[in-house]
């Protein structure tokens, strides 16, 4: 388990689903996590946060007005100067979906689709500083991007967000980064080159959450109503799942390994 007051520069920090059928999402990730859904916040569209343990550990929207919600899971990284990362993003031909805004005295948000498709966001903390507990059960596990654009892809992040980014595999065959914020050892995701597998879809961040026993989680989406992609794969960095819930947004298990 790890607990941090505020994540790093450059970290993930958030994540948040944006929904179709609200309340099914509701109860859906509430049973299968053990998650506490907080009332939606009028202030703020009608946004409201999970939490676990009295832990915040994600967000959900609905659709609004003519703006039908893709039931997609986004992540955000952290940034300490929203201003500075949006010029760096377009330079570097990110395009912003959503303009900086400040939401109250929580902190300022924006939205961005990197160069290569992938959506994603920045957070600027205020009073809240994103998620506090990783990898313990129904909390953020790892982050991962997924893209046909892989060398290109590793450079944008790198140069935005600053991060050291650690080769796992480069062959045509499994070519995978993993990424870190200087100076830290903690690895927070990776960076995964889709090129061979056009059928998953275009660029696209997957956000994993972290479950004591993936088998029996999965049986659990299904129970609810969700559907498993992919069956339980026990691999070096644990079981992972492909699931997708009622809606159809996709999002991963990740069971660790033994040893961590």
């Amino acid at each position: 388990m790890t607990i941090r007051d505020a994540a790093p520069a450059g970290a993930p920090c958030w994540a948040d689903l944006w929904a179709t059928d609200v309340e099914g999402s509701r109860a859906f990730y509430s049973r299968l996590f053990g998650w506490d859904a907080l009332e939606p916040a009028a202030a703020f569209g009608g946004y409201w946060m999970f939490s676990r343990g009295g832990a915040p550990v994600a967000g959900e929207m609905g659709s609004m007005g003519d703006m039908v919600a893709d039931n997609t899971w986004k992540p955000y990284f952290c940034t300490r100067d929203m201003d500075a990362s949006l010029k760096r993003a377009e330079a570097a031909g990110a395009t912003i979906q959503a303009a900086a805004m400040a939401v109250a005295d929580l902190g300022v948000q924006s939205v961005l689709t990197d160069p290569a498709g992938a959506v994603f966001g920045l957070w600027q903390p205020g009073t809240f500083q994103g998620f506090s507990v990783m990898n313990e059960q129904g909390s953020p596990s790892w982050f991962e991007l997924h893209t046909r654009e892989h060398a290109a892809e590793v450079d944008f992040y790198r140069d935005l967000f600053g991060w050291t980014v650690d080769p796992v595999g480069d062959s045509d065959e499994f070519r995978y980064a993993t990424f870190r914020t200087p100076g830290s050892e903690d690895e927070l995701g990776g960076i995964m080159d889709s090129s061979r597998w056009p059928s998953a879809g275009g660029d696209h961040w997957d956000v994993y959450w972290h479950v004591d026993d993936a088998t029996r989680a999965a049986d659990t989406v299904e129970t609810l109503g969700g559907s498993v992609v992919q069956r339980p794969d026990r691999t070096p960095y644990g079981v992972l799942v492909l699931c997708a819930d009622p809606s159809g947004a996709r999002f991963k298990l990740r069971e660790p390994p033994a040893h961590g």
